[in-house]
């Protein structure tokens, strides 16, 4: 079997970028769009740039910063008494991350 060079960081980044807007979407509905760019172009900077001087140990980058992103925004929902899988109730939500509710 090939070894993997930096191919196992671009598998590995692309199924974050696939897989978390698939679970967590309905967080981020008023999120701007440049915000969510400008974090994934830092995740995927600086995995690739760690790369460089550290190899695959790079990967501990994102699976931290998921793994810590998860641990908080389970503790935060639960928190505030908003359903960490669902963001409901909704309106609640929407409050508590100062965004507008339309009816």
């Amino acid at each position: 079997m090939a070894q993997l060079g930096i191919e196992l960081e671009l598998i590995v980044l692309l199924a974050l970028a696939v897989l978390g807007p698939a679970f967590f979407a309905v967080f981020e509905v008023e999120t701007p769009g440049w915000r969510k760019a400008l974090k994934w172009a830092l995740v995927v900077g600086l995995t690739l740039g760690l790369y460089a001087a550290v190899g695959h140990w790079s990967l501990v980058l994102p699976a931290f910063t998921a793994a810590a992103g998860c641990t908080f925004h389970v503790m935060w929902c639960r928190r505030n008494g908003i359903d960490p899988v669902h963001a409901t109730p909704r309106r609640r939500y929407y409050e508590l991350r100062g965004w507008r509710w339309v009816e």
